[in-house]
């Protein structure tokens, strides 16, 4: 037994210790490296509205008033025999317009949540537009090199003819210009039109992102494309590109050695891009092309 006083405290840190050591020991549990699909976009572009179709069930709090989720909340979801994490996460918008404390720490969650998870699903109001602040996580995704699925939301509530899908969708590539190889889904959280095909096309684009290319075969496909169209000649030299190889990350990064690769501009590195894309399809992904020297 111990003996304490309540008044000033005496004894108590010894009945602590006691206590602390009479605990069953905590056991470790492993976390689940599960993939991470974060829903992101504008406050009130119908984020939450969107799991909770999917999940069948209120998890969020939904209302008019922007702002309502102030967490990043993950959701366990099974969809086509394949376990990922969903994230919710707070509406980012202008720097000027982030008043609350509160509000701009939910932000800040809303950034980290992109760059730690592996596809961003950037919901947006069909009614509102693909403006500048949809724009800006567009970018801050593709900067991270996540994989993203853009989600036109509220798209039920457009008046449309039959061009006017194409129309839309042609808009949006002009505004992502030059990474317009990722998927645009027209859907309704409320109606949920469409909003499995926009997980499935998230898987997709996941096992895109975790795609993993054989030397040879980067080799035996680009290495002669190269040599019909090779790099331009720079103040007279000419650049070799001898070999091919993916770079050891967790996104599709890579480098192509030649003899001169200070000489490689920009837009040769776009067709090199581009002829990734058409032969090995990296829809929905981010590629970085590195020229290395050999």
């Amino acid at each position: 037994y111990y003996t304490i006083a309540s008044i000033n405290g005496s004894g108590t840190g010894d009945l602590l210790d006691a206590l602390v050591k009479a605990l069953p020991e905590k056991e470790e549990v492993e976390e689940e490296d599960l993939p991470r699909f974060a829903v992101v976009g504008r406050p009130n572009a119908g984020k939450s509205s969107f799991i909770n179709a999917l999940i069948g069930e209120e998890r969020y709090i939904v209302t008019d008033i922007a702002g309502t989720t102030r967490d990043s909340i993950d959701t366990k979801y099974n969809r086509f025999g394949f376990e990922f994490n969903l994230v919710d996460t707070a509406g980012i918008r202008r720097k000027s317009k982030v008043k609350e404390d509160l509000e701009f720490y939910s932000v800040m969650r809303s950034v980290r949540a992109i760059e730690h998870s592996d596809v961003c699903l950037l919901v947006f109001d069909a009614t509102r537009g693909f403006d500048g602040q949809v724009q800006n996580i567009f970018w801050l995704a593709e900067r991270n090199r996540k994989g993203i699925v853009i989600l036109v939301n509220k798209w039920d509530l457009v008046e449309k003819d039959t061009k006017t899908t194409k129309d839309f969708e042609k808009y949006i590539r002009k505004q992502i210009e030059p990474f317009t190889d990722v998927p645009i889904i027209f859907i309704s959280a409320l109606t949920k039109q469409r909003i499995y095909k926009a997980i499935e096309t998230a898987v997709e684009v996941y096992k895109n992102r975790s795609k993993r290319i054989k030397t040879s075969v980067l080799n035996d496909v680009l290495l002669p494309i190269i040599e019909n169209y090779p790099p331009p000649a720079n103040k007279g030299k000419f650049v070799k590109i001898k070999y091919i190889m993916q770079l050891p990350t967790p996104q599709p990064q890579f480098a192509f050695f030649c003899n001169l690769p200070q000489y490689v501009k920009e837009p040769y590195k776009r067709f090199l891009e581009n002829k990734l894309r058409e032969h090995f399809d990296f829809h929905g992904v981010p590629v970085s092309v590195y020229m290395r020297k050999k």
